[in-house]
């Protein structure tokens, strides 16, 4: 596939960074309650009609493709397979004339169900949450007996060519640090792609301990027992550091959100299920686009109302930062 040109006018902050990757939550219900994200009994989900319609989505979406240059969109929650419709409102996004590629990031239950009718819609692929391949380990950490069922998402994504199917793994100390090298071997083997994350304080307790981040650092090390690591040149603004695994053609990612942030060339922007637009995952304030669409704005007004979101955008997180502040929703609110 050719790269698209540089739309004429990007969507810059006052740093020069350019934002073309924008991620929708479409719920912010989840059918999990993972130890690390939220209470046992859940979270007070959104009422029905505060949710953006499939028509307010797609609206929102045409302006940001056209008018704003995004070039890919990550469709995430909560638990976005739980949106009923998701594959009318994938092909809907894929049918745009200036259509973004298309991901989902999901707990993998319920994809072995939808895998074949989201990628027969558009959608170009996945990323899988497991953080875990011990099935009592699972149960534990996510209040809910469905390894098997997430397994089973991941080998039915894989057969419908959502390529690359990617796996997302948060090591916590003392909880599944035990697992590095074995969820790498697994994903070597079964040609999932790996990516680690640095837990972030996005939990709804508001119980996050840096003590118990395992640190990008101390991955590698993990890793390093078991693989020959070769550094791979970082694409664009990805995120992941990521490191070929001698001997094969498989790679592995490790993202330093805290410790080695990626602000500087951050390119990214957040649409809550509700409609609010924020700028950063860390954002303290969001624009309220779901009122401009209820209220009659027209798209050059909401365009300029997420112009001028992004301009006010931050350096970076400054979680190290004496002064940093929480976001007021967890991440199950803001979407991944």
């Amino acid at each position: 596939m050719q790269p698209r040109p540089a739309h004429p006018h990007p969507l810059l902050d006052r740093f020069g960074r350019v934002h073309t990757d924008l991620r929708i939550s479409l719920t912010d219900r989840c059918n999990l309650r993972c130890t690390y994200c939220m209470p046992a009994e859940g979270l007070d989900w959104l009422p029905k009609p505060d949710l953006l319609t499939d028509e307010e989505l797609l609206r929102l979406v045409r302006i940001a493709t056209t008018r704003l240059g995004i070039r890919s969109l990550r469709l995430t929650g909560g638990e976005p397979l739980l949106r009923k419709g998701l594959a009318d409102l994938v092909t809907a996004f894929a049918a745009l004339p200036d259509a973004p590629e298309l991901s989902l990031t999901t707990n993998g239950i319920g994809l072995a169900r939808q895998a074949d009718a989201l990628r027969a819609a558009g959608l170009d692929r996945v990323n899988v949450s497991l953080d875990t391949l011990r099935r009592d380990r699972f149960r534990e950490i996510t209040r809910r007996d469905r390894l098997a069922d997430v397994l089973a998402g991941l080998a039915a994504a894989q057969r419908a060519g959502l390529a690359p199917v990617k796996v997302n793994a948060v090591p916590v100390r003392g909880v599944n640090d035990d697992e590095i090298t074995d969820l790498a071997l697994w994903a070597v083997e079964k040609g999932y792609r790996l990516r680690f994350i640095e837990s972030m304080p996005l939990d709804a307790q508001g119980a996050w301990d840096r003590a118990r981040m395992v640190t990008a650092e101390e991955i590698l090390a993990s890793l390093r027992t078991v693989f020959t690591l070769d550094p791979v040149p970082r694409e664009g603004n990805a995120p992941a550091e990521q490191w070929l695994v001698e001997g094969t053609e498989a790679t592995i990612g490790v993202i330093a959100s805290v410790t080695r942030p990626f602000c500087g060339g951050c390119d990214r922007v957040r649409l809550t299920a509700d409609g609010q637009l924020r700028n950063c995952l860390f954002a303290t304030d969001e624009s309220d686009l779901r009122a401009l669409l209820r209220g009659g704005a027209d798209d050059e007004r909401i365009e300029a109302a997420w112009r001028a979101c992004i301009t006010g955008k931050a350096a970076g997180h400054a979680i190290d930062s004496a002064d940093f502040q929480r976001p007021a929703r967890p991440m199950s609110a803001i979407g991944g």
